[in-house]
């Protein structure tokens, strides 16, 4: 009886009946009501991130519980940051994460293309048509519309001799971020950056072998790609040289230190020679450990760990430059570019476990004690850093995001090269393909099937509406145009370049990131469709 949730009562003839605990702050939606609470909630979602599609899109500005202001138009950051407490929401931040985490690019449109797909299944359950109706035809219409794509799509092959089409897709990722000023500059850091990295064999890329740093000041346009690694320490005293040639590099993670005993035995000094003997010893296992490393070749250090006055001098005076606290992931990065191995102990140090760089200098910014190094020239040219700068932190934090969506996207094109035109042209074409299927269709499905077309239309229309041009104006003209030129590749003039050809204007996007977005939307809307009953405890949530 413990496992029950009530209690039993009888009354004045006898007659049990249960009392069931907590009815007072549970809340229970069921039927219609549950899926039209449902929709509310994704709708608004939706509404919030629909204004910052596309390259006119507007940025949304967050403030965390800290304090701490984010200014982004990247929609999986939005929602991220986004603090929301309904369940159905919830899932629609998972929903862009996922697109995020999938394909890097395209956060904003899979959310903005679910919430359409809701208002659209909304009004056919006012019809009254059954939700597992609605969600089977959205299934069907997705998988035409995805066979449809593979048959508008472009190959394009992905040539290190020719990085033109490449640059240029990057360019359209990067056309509605905050980087847009200096917009070819970073789709071309972001296209030499795969490519450095690239396994064409294997058709990956190893993003571990990105590494993106940023530095307060400067400009957006002082940001470059560095063949290397760039650490934000400096030499460990200020005497030792700036610039080192052809470098053999000892990489350690032990300290420079005298040993110390691993027991809780203390050790008394109860007189000067007692302590003179102690003060030798340490300078001995200094002055022991300085020699391991030159005897190896060395003429770097990059330490794990810190070293007191006394060892950086002593460093100094043998002419073996150091850098000390370098963090556990630039170790491995360095490791990796130089060639090197990561010595535990100083007794192992041998010449082959060191690693080579051509070039090894120190930079200062501006007016300000600022130093970085930078380790260039390395033996193994797959490990490279992008190097940010920018005018505040928000920005260079901003340029991270543009830059990592635009790798990712350089990325899905090195896997599979297939593309499609962008400024919603393949919505559109997705939408007239769709509504003349519907009409083959003799089934409820049709009603689905429709809607889908209805749906896709959402794209172009919102942007349209960013760019500050008429939405359904522009859409029907575009629209009638796709249907009497037969012409896949139009789309929305965002920019007003006085063309609506996509091919033209080069605005383009990979097939993989378009079929994952009508994918992951149309699971969604399935999953959400299908639930029609909701109980919750303590109540109070927002419907």
């Amino acid at each position: 009886m413990s496992l029950f949730p009530g209690s039993i009562a009888f009354d004045e003839y006898g007659r049990p009946f249960i009392i069931i605990r907590n009815q007072d702050t549970e809340r229970r939606l069921t039927g219609s009501d549950a899926i039209k609470a449902h929709i509310l909630a994704a709708k608004s979602i939706s509404q919030t991130l629909k204004t910052s599609l596309g390259p006119k899109g507007l940025d949304k500005l967050m403030v965390s519980p800290d304090g701490d202001v984010t200014v982004t138009n990247d929609g999986a950051t939005i929602l991220k940051m986004m603090d929301v407490d309904h369940e159905i929401a919830k899932l629609m931040v998972q929903l862009s994460q996922s697109q995020d985490d999938e394909i890097g690019d395209g956060t904003t449109g899979v959310v903005v293309l679910a919430g359409s797909l809701l208002e659209q299944a909304e009004q056919l359950l006012d019809k009254g048509i059954h939700p597992i109706r609605i969600a089977d035809g959205f299934e069907l219409a997705a998988q035409f519309c995805i066979k449809h794509l593979e048959s508008i799509s472009d190959s394009f092959p992905v040539d290190p001799a020719n990085l033109e089409p490449l640059i240029q897709t990057a360019m359209t990722t990067l056309g509605s971020k905050i980087v847009n000023k200096c917009h070819r500059q970073m789709a071309e850091i972001a296209v030499h950056a795969v490519m450095s990295v690239a396994d064409f064999e294997k058709k990956d890329v190893n993003f571990e072998m990105i590494k993106i740093e940023g530095k307060v000041g400067g400009q957006l346009e002082d940001s470059m790609l560095v063949k290397g690694v760039v650490v934000d320490k400096d030499f460990s005293h200020p005497q030792m040289p700036k610039v080192l040639h052809d470098v053999k590099l000892a990489i350690l993670t032990c300290p420079f230190e005298p040993p110390k005993p691993k027991t809780k035995h203390k050790l008394d000094v109860t007189s000067v020679e007692d302590y003179r003997a102690l003060r030798k010893y340490e300078q001995d296992k200094f002055s022991e450990m300085v020699q391991l490393v030159k005897d190896a070749g060395a003429t770097l250090a990059i330490c794990q760990w810190g070293f007191d006055d006394e060892a950086n001098h002593l460093l100094l005076q043998r002419e073996l430059p150091a850098v000390r606290w370098v963090g556990g992931p630039e170790i491995e990065l360095i490791a990796i570019a130089t060639g090197g191995r990561i010595v535990p102990r100083f007794e192992e140090l041998t010449p082959e476990k060191l690693g080579f760089a051509g070039l090894v200098r120190e930079i200062s910014f501006g007016t300000t004690k600022d130093k970085m190094l930078i380790i260039e020239k390395c033996k193994n040219s797959k490990a490279v850093t992008i190097f940010i700068r920018g005018g505040n932190k928000m920005i260079i934090e901003e340029a991270k995001r543009s830059i990592h969506d635009a790798l990712c996207v350089v990325r899905n094109l090195v896997k599979d090269d297939r593309i499609v035109y962008g400024g919603g042209s393949c919505e559109l074409s997705c939408s007239i393909a769709a509504s003349q299927e519907a009409d083959k269709i003799s089934s409820l499905e049709q009603y689905a099937f429709r809607a889908f077309a209805d749906a896709l239309e959402s794209i172009p229309l919102a942007l349209a509406e960013n760019s500050g041009l008429s939405p359904i104006h522009t859409l029907t003209e575009v629209k009638s145009r796709q249907i009497e030129l037969k012409n896949p590749m139009l789309g929305i003039d965002c920019m007003q370049n006085g063309s609506n050809d996509m091919k033209e204007l080069q605005i383009i996007e990979t097939l993989h990131s378009k079929k994952q977005q009508l994918l992951l939307a149309t699971q969604l809307v399935k999953m959400i469709l299908k639930i029609d009953d909701i109980r919750s405890c303590g109540g109070g949530h927002e419907e």
